[in-house]
């Protein structure tokens, strides 16, 4: 049978106007991947909590540190896990070495911590301090004395790891 010419055009233009479809499964495995080693990836370091208030002292030690409570100090006030437990002020003014508001929460969280190790009670427990860099030595002395009463005896302090040189 023989098409007319308007008829061979129209089918012309039909195949013309046909574009080929995206392929989006090999997207989607680009994406898993991408997910994949995205989530790999994150898990294997530790980031300590960021507040804008403090001003960590610098350090060159290649150890990183174990996840652990953290105690941050900043000019005005203690947190332990971003909660304010005592303020500043009121810690340097009193002569006692041991902060009550501090060592009562060290005792809740040590009762309450879902980890309960026969190590811990007899090693002591493992926290992290980090404090602004113009802090006093009296506050530091206080909280590590309070630690050490709340059987919080494994302490490191927080810093920020200086670049070493390159050697050229």
């Amino acid at each position: 049978m023989k098409m007319s010419r308007r008829a061979r055009r129209m089918e012309r233009n039909h195949k013309k106007a046909k574009t080929p479809a995206l392929n989006l499964v090999s997207l989607m495995d680009i994406f898993t991947i991408l997910v994949f080693f995205l989530l790999v990836s994150s898990s294997n370091t530790q980031q300590l909590p960021s507040n804008k208030d403090l001003k960590l002292p610098s350090s060159s030690s290649s150890a990183v540190p174990e996840e652990t409570l953290i105690i941050a100090i900043t000019q005005d006030d203690v947190l332990v896990k971003g909660v304010s437990v005592a303020k500043v002020d009121q810690v340097l003014s009193t002569t006692n070495d041991i902060i009550p508001a501090l060592k009562e929460e060290l005792v809740f969280l040590a009762a309450n911590s879902s980890s309960l190790i026969n190590d811990a009670e007899t090693q002591g427990r493992r926290v992290t301090i980090m404090g602004d860099e113009n802090i006093s030595y009296d506050l530091i002395k206080k909280i590590l004395t309070t630690c050490q009463q709340a059987n919080y005896t494994k302490i490191a302090f927080a810093a920020v790891q200086k670049s070493k040189p390159r050697v050229q």
